[in-house]
């Protein structure tokens, strides 16, 4: 059986005659549909109800309705009803009292008496063309009277609303406006004509203004211009941060067309344009109508243009160069600030917010580090290679959780040259650690002379060696031994001797055994097996005959002799007993790595630059050196091949990290701007507590310009300039 149509029903309401109105059905939910019954009987329930009943929109109230706008300008085909509504409205005769605006797809059931012809609707919700601005008139073809209703054909982002003027001699009833509440009074948005355009975005901007005609006697210019200047502070969203908006690249051109008539006579305006580094303003006049309005290409955030400081902390906080960017910007002749101005932004607000950054996130680590004694490492970077180095960067390093929990950067001056910056550097940082009531197990650096006198005799601390570095001053050793012609039998034994150095390390527990199984390697490249060293009497690997007796080592011949000197040193088996048995300090060396992309080495920065750019690759390398392998889509762990020059042209298969995050870069752009930019005072105050040493030229004396020009002598010009 079909199903009836709506359209030739009618409503279950007692003496309701509204066949044609919207209908709707009672609810699902008991409890509504109780209520709905109640309004149809008026409280008196049969005990048997037919199964189909329907109540027209008559007797709802206004605030019912979800899409009550949208049917009311023809956009919509039925009003929908908002959960849980019940009907209230009642009429004196049964029928509802309100009366619901009609959609506007229906056409008016009157003419004009005047001329045969049906009226024209005009509509002045948009900026149109001058006449349809036309002024309030009557009409002299009947001596009748008339009445405009008033239609509300629209709304600006300001709630003005617009009315529509129909010209009829027969008084047409009028709509009851007064009985809407000015909530339900809203603008109707556009349906987007692009998909990839938000509907936001096309309200913005383009919103309409109630402006009279120029030809109406009530026109006051001042008013219409103070209107139009006022569109953006009007379709401002504060919701939203004025730096967390798309932005795009406009061209010139493309923008200055949209201001090449006067949207009220849409005659030709005179255009001037103000540049402000990134930002532009554009000012429109009329001189016909003086029409004015100024439009401006950012949000200014207290004077200053947002775009010019979103920019400069981008930048900075990406590690990235100004004079770059400059030149990619020139190259695609985008507007750019000077380079002053990016100089100002971080001397006032991006260097303290990477301060107080770096000062947050480190109180919190310290705070995980007082749990349980630390095991930390540390080593120094040098700006420059070399002894010639003018900054030394020394990091510690969390050994367990590998992140940084304290940098400190040390200039030459300040400790007599460059070979003395690693001990001051430790020093700072043990200053920091005992400062927070740091407990420490043990240490691991390299093999520094200073940092092991200092750390045994002054601070007193458990200190290891990592392995890495010994490896690697060994590895050189023995690989320039094996290019000798009566030692090129040692070549086969390099990568077993690379391994045996970490094996001793991993497998023993005591100082002792570390030495044992060190010096075992002599007997084990002669094949013999069996050691005379109690603490390591035999080796661990199961017992094989070897079918190529030629790859052992003989005694007494020139390889095995410059190996054994080699490997049976007194500093060498020194420090063998302190190799770090677990834990190393390779992180920190992928951590200095991560420092050349915030601060290269061929740049040269100030010392606040420089210390800041440090933080800044601290806050990256903690956020993103844990990084996971990537997945295929089956859950397989992703690889790539390589072929590093110390290998030579063996390849190596190394994982694929998932892609790095950069959460801190949003933390200082909101820090700057909500709290910085307000109030700078208090950060610029904890960057002056940081004691910045003099500059290396201050210890001599500054001579004057025009001297040391006058003496200027080129080498293929050896007179004077």
């Amino acid at each position: 059986m079909p199903k009836p149509r709506l359209d030739n029903l009618k409503c279950s309401v007692y003496g309701c005659t509204h066949p044609h109105e919207c209908l709707h059905r009672p609810p699902a939910s008991e409890e509504v549909r109780i209520a709905w019954l109640n309004f149809f009987f008026h409280g008196n329930v049969p005990s048997s109800v037919r199964k189909v009943l329907f109540v027209c929109s008559k007797h709802f109230k206004y605030e019912c309705f979800t899409n009550l706008l949208q049917y009311r300008e023809g956009l919509a085909q039925r009003l929908r009803l908002i959960e849980g509504s019940v009907p209230t409205e009642y009429g004196d005769d049964g029928h509802t009292s309100k009366e619901l605006p009609t959609p506007r797809t229906q056409k008016p059931s009157f003419t004009s008496s005047g001329c045969q012809t049906k009226p024209q609707m005009r509509a002045v919700g948009t900026q149109l063309s001058l006449k349809t601005l036309g002024p309030h008139f009557r009409s002299i073809g009947t001596q009748t009277s008339m009445d405009f209703s008033e239609v509300v054909a629209g709304t600006s982002t300001t709630g003005s609303l617009h009315t529509t003027h129909f010209v009829t001699s027969t008084p047409v009833k009028r709509q009851h406006l007064s009985a809407i509440p000015e909530e339900h009074i809203t603008p109707i948005k556009r349906p987007c004509l692009d998909e990839t355009t938000d509907a936001d975005d096309t309200l913005e901007g383009s919103s309409s203004m109630n402006i009279p005609s120029p030809q109406d006697k009530t026109y006051d210019p001042l008013a219409s211009i103070s209107a139009l200047t006022d569109i953006t502070e009007h379709t401002k969203d504060t919701s939203v941060p004025a730096y967390s908006v798309n932005t795009y690249i406009v061209y010139e051109k493309c923008l200055l067309e949209l201001f090449e008539k006067c949207p009220v006579c849409q005659r030709a305006t005179r255009v001037q344009t103000r540049r402000i580094g990134t930002f532009l303003t554009v000012e429109q006049r009329c001189l016909h109508c003086d029409y004015l309005r100024k439009w401006n290409s950012q949000p200014l955030h207290g004077g200053t243009p947002v775009g010019n400081l979103q920019l400069s902390v981008a930048v900075y906080s990406n590690g990235g160069s100004f004079f770059k960017l400059e030149k990619i910007f020139q190259a695609m002749k985008l507007q750019m600030f000077h380079h002053f101005t990016f100089r100002r932004h971080a001397r006032l607000y991006i260097e303290p917010a990477i301060v107080h950054a770096w000062k947050s996130a480190q109180d919190g680590m310290m705070e995980e580090l007082n749990q349980q004694p630390a095991i930390l490492g540390g080593d120094m970077r040098a700006d420059s290679p070399g002894h010639s180095a003018k900054y030394g960067s020394y990091t510690m390093m969390d050994l367990r959780s590998q992140r940084i929990v304290d940098l400190q950067l040390v200039q030459s001056n300040e400790v007599g040259g460059s070979y003395y910056m690693e001990l001051e550097g430790l020093k700072r940082s043990l200053g920091v650690l005992n400062e927070h009531n740091i407990s420490l197990d043990c240490v691991v650096t390299d093999r520094h002379p200073q940092v092991q006198k200092y750390l045994r005799q002054v601070a007193k601390i458990t200190h290891y060696y990592d392995v890495w570095h010994i490896q690697k001053g060994l590895s050189k050793k023995m690989t320039k031994i094996a290019q000798n012609k009566d030692c090129a039998e040692l070549s086969r034994w390099l990568r077993s001797l690379k391994n045996h150095i970490y094996w001793t390390a991993a497998s023993s527990s005591t100082p002792q055994e570390r030495v044992a199984k060190w010096t075992s390697i002599l007997n084990h490249v002669q094949n013999i097996h069996s050691h005379d060293d109690p603490v390591f009497p035999r080796c661990l690997h199961p017992q094989r005959t070897s079918r190529d007796k030629s790859k052992w080592l003989k005694p007494a011949t020139p390889a095995f002799c410059r190996l054994e000197n080699l490997w049976t040193t007194k500093r060498i088996l020194k420090d063998v007993e302190k190799l770090s048995p677990h834990l190393q300090t390779s992180a920190i060396e992928a951590f200095h790595s991560v420092i050349l992309q915030f601060a290269p080495k061929h740049s040269h920065y100030p010392f606040l630059g420089m210390l800041c750019r440090l933080f800044l690759a601290a806050l990256h390398f903690n956020e993103n050196g844990q990084c996971l392998t990537a997945t295929t889509s089956s859950g397989q762990h992703m690889f790539r091949l390589c072929f590093p020059k110390f290998k030579k042209g063996e390849a190596t298969a190394r994982p694929i990290k998932t892609a790095p995050t950069f959460k801190y870069v949003d933390d200082i752009m909101q820090l700057v701007f909500e709290q910085v930019f307000p109030d700078p005072t208090p950060f610029v105050d904890e960057v002056a507590k940081i004691n910045i040493p003099p500059t290396l030229s201050s210890e001599y004396t500054r001579p004057e310009k025009t001297t040391v020009v006058s003496a200027y002598v080129s080498r293929f010009n050896p007179a004077p300039v």
